[in-house]
């Protein structure tokens, strides 16, 4: 074979390996100094760190919609415009008394409370306290902590995660729920849902780490702020929060009971509610309210010859703005990593996007609002979709990502859900690395990002989020991959989550042209991703199949 024949076939290679689907020839790596660059605008103080309905706001989604414009997209928001619009209650409670069967609580540090309805004062009197175990009712699981209690103006008391987090093979709970994998019964945001549904005025949540997946600072770094989306129609409990581990135990031994046994018991299928005996919760507290219209940004890149099938890339541009002050005085938490840096990755593909050649199928790229407030842009967006979701192929979502430098693998949270983890694990063998499943399902990720305001309604979706496990680094393997990782949660949703030189996005680019390369074949191809049939979400998706048959 002649030198110029084997040079012709490995540009050939090169040309394939770069531009898999029809008509990518323009297809360019991401570029880790663009992300770098985008990070450090975004995380910079004059954004305040992106709170919703603040002056950061405005800034942050003014910058993003001159993003969109300058690489060459369409307005891809309500009624031809770069946004949906997103209506918040926010609320930010006071210093007062919190006193539990005549104990005092120390807010912050015993308890962290907020609450989302739009009232000037956070008031409850004596309301009586009921362990409800896990909080769980799950038919199809048969399991039903409840029992027919009736919690009208009473406080739920729960334990985070699920009934099987730390079953032993003699607990009735061990295998139903996924044993370690958090099921979407364990997150905090149901049992919050679950005893409003059921009437109750209050629902505190006892707090462990391993449990929760964060320590306690996480669960205080709100600083008594809260956000909802405002829908009267919605039922809410008056005052929601959490109790701290050690605080908790003492509560249970004032009323009698032991709370390591009483775990035990809500492992039992036969678990009935316990009231806490003694004067219950009776919290007095001023609360702040305000409203405020805050916008998902939204771009598109119209198909050519099936438009109305849709591919969505999404990442939320939120952070927590501003609170208390810590060690060094900073009061700013920039969210750089979390997820300014999924915005870049997200900003990044657009701009791939639209200089490649039109594509079948339009391609949206969502930039969420209130994503730490509780998918609150998302789901807004989920409930009154721009784009009909039967016929939204994907939602591919980056929420995280490590800065360590190049990895062996990717981290791919929720794995065994649908179809997409094929097509990921074939663009991860075509950089020469491979799919690594989340190490820590016990933390819920699969139910904490975006993509899940979409999946629950039935849409495929991929979830990269680099905190779900340690990266096996080219430098130094899963070991430096772990001191990176335990580096970061010592910053996540802090003020020292901010923008560094030192960072090696190297990493980060090659996980964003894994997503730009998964969500590409779909605009350019005729698949539909498939749910595994073990997943919640396949019925869902199974009852729009006749709207993307017509």
């Amino acid at each position: 074979m002649s030198r110029i024949v084997m040079l012709y076939r490995a540009v050939l290679a090169a040309v394939a390996s770069a531009g898999a689907v029809a008509g990518q020839a323009q297809d360019v790596s991401t570029q880790p100094e663009r992300l770098s660059a985008d990070v450090r605008t975004l995380a910079s103080p004059a954004f305040e760190g992106r709170a919703p309905g603040t002056p950061g706001e405005e800034k942050t989604v003014a910058w993003l919609i001159a993003q969109l414009k300058a690489a060459g997209l369409e307005p891809g928001g309500a009624d031809g415009s770069w946004t949906q619009p997103v209506p918040l209650i926010r609320t930010k409670v006071g210093q007062g008394e919190v006193v539990a069967n005549d104990t005092p609580l120390a807010p912050g540090h015993d308890v962290y409370l907020s609450t989302v309805r739009p009232q000037s004062r956070l008031r409850v009197t004596k309301a009586p306290l009921v362990f409800v175990g896990y909080g769980v009712s799950a038919p199809e699981r048969h399991w039903d902590d409840f029992k027919g209690a009736d919690l009208r103006g009473k406080v739920a008391v729960f334990l985070i995660n699920d009934p099987d987090f730390e079953a032993g093979s003699g607990d009735d709970a061990a295998g139903r729920f996924g044993g370690r994998r958090m099921t979407y019964y364990g997150r905090w945001t149901y049992k919050f849902e679950e005893a409003a549904r059921r009437g109750a005025i209050g629902a505190l949540i006892i707090h462990d780490t391993p449990g929760a997946g964060y320590g306690w600072a996480t669960v205080t770094a709100p600083g008594g702020e809260n956000y909802d989306v405002a829908d009267p129609s919605m039922p809410r409990v008056a005052v929601q929060g959490w109790i701290e581990g050690s605080a908790a135990n003492r509560l249970f031994a004032k009323a009698g009971l032991d709370l390591a046994a009483m775990r035990a018991a809500a492992r039992r299928a036969d678990f009935r509610p316990v009231p806490l005996k003694g004067t219950g919760l009776s919290v007095d507290l001023p609360v702040t309210v305000t409203r405020a219209q805050s916008r998902n940004v939204i771009a598109k890149r119209t198909g050519r010859s099936r438009p109305e099938e849709t591919i969505i890339y999404g990442a939320h541009w939120d952070a927590y703005g501003q609170g208390l002050p810590d060690a060094e005085g900073r009061t700013v938490r920039p969210g750089a990593n979390d997820d300014a840096l999924g915005v870049a990755g997200v900003l990044a593909i657009a701009r791939a996007a639209a200089k490649a050649p039109l594509m079948a199928r339009t391609q949206v790229f969502a930039l969420w609002t209130g994503e730490e407030r509780g998918l609150l842009g998302s789901e807004t967006y989920a409930a009154h979709p721009i784009y009909p979701l039967a016929t939204t192929v994907a939602n591919l979502t980056l929420d995280i990502l490590q800065t360590a430098g190049p990895s062996h693998d990717v981290l791919l949270v929720g794995s065994g859900q649908n179809s997409l983890e094929d097509q990921l694990a074939a663009a991860a063998k075509a950089q020469g690395r491979i799919v690594t499943p989340e190490a820590l399902p016990e933390r819920g990720l699969f139910y904490r990002a975006d993509h899940f305001s979409l999946a629950r309604r039935g849409v495929p979706t991929l979830l990269l989020m680099a905190i779900s496990g340690a990266p096996d680094l080219v430098d130094g393997g899963r070991v430096a991959g772990q001191r990176w990782l335990d580096a970061y949660m010592r910053c996540y949703h802090q003020t020292c989550d901010a923008w560094s030189p030192s960072w090696n996005l190297a990493g980060a680019a090659a996980d964003v042209d894994l997503i730009r390369r998964v969500g590409f074949d779909l605009a350019a191809g005729h698949d539909w991703p498939t749910w595994r049939a073990q997943s919640e979400f396949a019925a869902v998706r199974a009852k729009s199949d006749a709207d993307r048959t017509k």
